[in-house]
């Protein structure tokens, strides 16, 4: 297609207007420089270029403001109106793009570079040409704007480009539109974009006629009111109901916008948004989306709590809700600490460890009202599928995000503390990990884009003070509990347990059991002898269960007309609670020959073990019974071969393996025990049965042996200790290495309990065996 290059035409902007080749049409000329253009037009063989502005309302276009394809026209008549203005009739001749922009005195001269169309027609052109055909006389005939014969003349085209050209100045397209078309110079694709649009044209116009026979409908049952509202509905239905969602829509995006979302998350939101907003309220997928975008929303990511980082205040909290914990709180009050000196500090991830009913939910309470933070909390005991923590994927029925999210959303800051209950307490099968899924939640280099897979987002958890609890550490897995900080909480002594009871536990019953103070009273002496003959416990929930037993009887007596009034003694108390449940005092009333005590430290605390050795005539065969693990089964091997080897130092029979069957036997055989502390207790046991040398009753004791006799240390000597000084125990023999730990123990403890430090078995006989070996 050859290329006509013109210099020095007169340019012509336009407003609103645009003239295709071959058309003729008048305008009316106003402003002085294209009246100057029109008379340098008329001075050169009527040549001038038509450019239309880009903005309407520009009164000087420069060369930006006009779009790069015109009309190159010619000048057939000028005629000057009264007002002032020239009327002028035009002829478009061709496409042509300008350059060389120029301004001669009151006028714009430009070079253009014309292209006129081609006329050759093949298969295809032909083909082009009727299909476009067929559209427009479809349009004509449901267009009111149309006319027949308008549709005749345009029949009678038989240049492709002409064709083109005439249809697209009849279709009601914006003068953006009509430039689109103007700039397309070949004839081919300006025909597909016409038969494209005008295949949309016929779709919107098929649309109005049946919208307007819906209206017409149910016009003709009802008024003008009903009419609008019918009309409504109509246009709704064809929609989509998309214009029925506008106000549901505009409410949304003003609360995503107000949720402060991070951009990513932001432009998620506003994507799911338009997608809710074509797709009809009755489809499944509009209420996924809608219950998707309730949740962006609804999560907080920027609301936070100011932190109260007054250690004197929080010490007040702490000292109040909480009786003894004295290095959890202490711990507590050195993490306020250096959050007030450096303003920076990542929220640890804390794991109070100890045995059921020590408090260690309502420590986690009191440590967020002493920060001034939100305080939420999950289960997360009997977990077993991953998706419970990160969440299900929303192509699933009923997906929802994990609990750790669903616990973000109750607090509504980013700055909770947060309580993982029972940690130790998570299992696995086929449907995942969930321990693994918290390794995420639980690395501080890790949660700050913390992923939930309904969510898909990530969200940052950095700023959430983390606190787990755990009866057993052993059950929790070594990479989750590498990354959180353990806090042991052993349990309490009677003394705390007596405080809690008088401070917290009783003032909590009677307001659950609508009394007063006055209706009753339990006296310090009568909690004493609860702790001791009706619990044996680490904690005080049992503790909590017998006061509130005590307040059960009481109302029913109060209700009845009974007394007024009740004051709970030591001499009265086997009234509410019935006969004494346990032995306070010595573990055993007498020494007895081959009955060791052992302290033991359980998922609940520690506890006391009598250790049993008897002799029968037989062939030296070793007999373990009550139910014990592996290690102590070889503990017990461990302690008979240490035995063997020292017989004639303990004037123990050397031969006494062949002469005797050893039955070791620990009582309440239902229950199942392990660990390596029970050593050197299985070998006091055994001389004692062999030497016929009482065990002091008043001894416990704890250690692993070895073959050569030597004593290692063991764990949790704190709740042992507590354990044996419930029991009634006087004198504990522990491991030498095992003296720093010594200090952990409360000193009302320490002071009614000696400790016999040992580094080897003989030690240990010379203190547990009456006179020694």
């Amino acid at each position: 297609m050859p290329n006509n290059e013109t210099n020095n035409i007169p340019l012509l902007p336009l407003r609103g207007l645009l003239i295709f080749p071959t058309m003729v049409i008048h305008i009316d000329v106003g402003r002085e420089r294209s009246v100057a253009a029109l008379e340098k037009a008329l001075m050169q063989d009527n040549k001038i270029f038509l450019a239309v502005q880009k903005e309407m309302s520009i009164e000087q276009p420069g060369q930006e403001d006009l779009y790069d394809v015109g009309t190159l026209a010619h000048v057939k008549q000028m005629l000057k109106l009264p007002n002032g203005t020239i009327r002028v009739l035009m002829e478009g001749l061709e496409r042509a793009t300008w350059s060389n922009y120029r301004d001669e005195e009151n006028l714009t001269v430009v070079d253009i570079e014309s292209s006129p169309d081609s006329t050759e027609k093949d298969s295809e052109m032909i083909a082009l040409m009727r299909t476009l055909l067929q559209y427009f006389e479809k349009f004509t005939k449901v267009s009111k704007k149309i006319t027949n014969e308008t549709y005749d003349t345009v029949a009678d085209i038989e240049e492709p480009g002409r064709l083109a050209d005439m249809i697209a100045s009849h279709l009601p397209l914006k003068v953006s539109g009509k430039q689109e078309v103007l700039e397309i110079f070949d004839v081919k694709e300006r025909l597909e974009w016409l038969i494209n649009r005008l295949h949309n044209e016929q779709e919107v116009l098929d649309l109005e006629k049946k919208i307007n026979q819906r209206v017409k409908e149910a016009m003709e049952r009802t008024q003008k009111e009903f009419y609008l509202r019918e009309q409504m509905k109509a246009i709704q239905s064809e929609l989509g109901d998309k214009e029925g969602k506008t106000g549901e829509v505009s409410e949304l995006r003003k609360r995503i916008i107000a949720a402060e979302m991070p951009e990513s998350t932001l432009k998620t939101a506003m994507k799911e948004l338009d997608r809710y907003e074509k797709l009809p309220s009755a489809s499944a997928e509009s209420g996924v989306i809608r219950n998707y975008l309730e949740w962006l929303i609804t999560l907080p990511w920027t609301n936070a709590t100011k932190d109260r980082l007054d250690i004197k205040r929080a010490e007040r909290i702490l000292n109040r809700d909480q009786e003894g914990l004295e290095s959890v709180k202490e711990r507590i009050l050195e993490y306020l600490a250096v959050r007030q000196l450096t303003q920076t500090l990542r929220g640890p991830i804390l794991c109070l460890a100890g045995p059921p009913g020590v408090g260690k939910t309502s420590l986690a309470r009191s440590i967020a009202e002493s920060l001034g933070r939100c305080f939420v909390r999950i289960s997360l005991g009997g977990v077993r599928d991953e998706s419970e923590i990160r969440g299900h994927r929303r192509t699933y029925v009923g997906a929802m995000p994990g609990r750790i999210i669903q616990g973000m959303k109750k607090a509504g800051t980013i700055n909770p503390v947060f309580l993982l209950d029972e940690i130790d307490k998570m299992s696995n099968d086929f449907r995942g990990d969930p321990s693994a899924a918290m390794l995420e939640v639980l690395d501080p280099e890790q949660n700050h884009n913390f992923s939930d897979h309904y969510i898909e987002e990530p969200y940052n958890l950095s700023n959430v003070l983390f606190i787990a609890t755990a009866n057993d550490l052993g059950a929790i897995p070594g990479p989750l509990r590498d990354r959180m900080e353990i806090i042991h909480i052993a349990g309490y002594t009677e003394l705390e347990k007596q405080a809690i009871a008088k401070n917290h536990l009783l003032p909590k019953q009677l307001d659950e059991h609508g009394m007063t103070k006055s209706q009753l009273q339990i006296r310090d002496e009568a909690l004493m002898n609860i702790i001791r003959f009706y619990t044996r416990e680490a904690g005080v929930r049992s503790l909590e269960r017998q006061i509130a037993a005590i307040c059960r009887k009481v109302a029913k007596q109060i209700v009845g007309g009974e007394t007024k009034r009740i004051i709970v003694t030591p001499t009265n108390l086997d009234q509410f609670l019935g006969k004494k449940k346990f032995r306070h005092g010595q573990a055993e009333k007498e020494n007895q020959v081959g009955v060791a005590t052992g302290l033991a430290y359980t998922s609940v605390g520690g506890d006391t073990l009598n250790i049993e050795v008897s002799l029968s005539a037989g062939k030296g065969r070793l007999i373990l019974t009550g139910k014990l693990g592996e290690v102590m089964k070889e503990s017990a091997q461990t302690a008979l071969s240490y035995v063997r080897s020292k017989a004639e130092e303990f004037h123990i029979d050397p031969d006494f393996n062949e002469k005797f069957d050893i039955h070791i036997h620990v009582p309440e055989g239902a229950v199942p025990k392990d660990g390596p502390s029970a050593g050197i207790t299985i070998a006091t046991a055994l001389v004692s049965a062999l030497s016929k040398k009482p065990i002091r009753k008043e001894v416990g004791m704890t250690g692993e042996i070895t073959l050569l006799g030597r004593v290692l240390p063991i764990g949790g000597l704190k709740e042992k200790t507590l354990s044996a000084h419930r029991a009634g125990l006087t004198t504990i023999i522990i491991p030498e290495d095992n003296e720093p730990d010594i200090e952990d123990i409360p000193e009302s403890v320490r002071e009614d309990l000696t400790f016999k430090l040992v580094s080897n078995a003989e030690q240990v006989l010379d203190y547990a065996l009456e006179g020694g070996i």
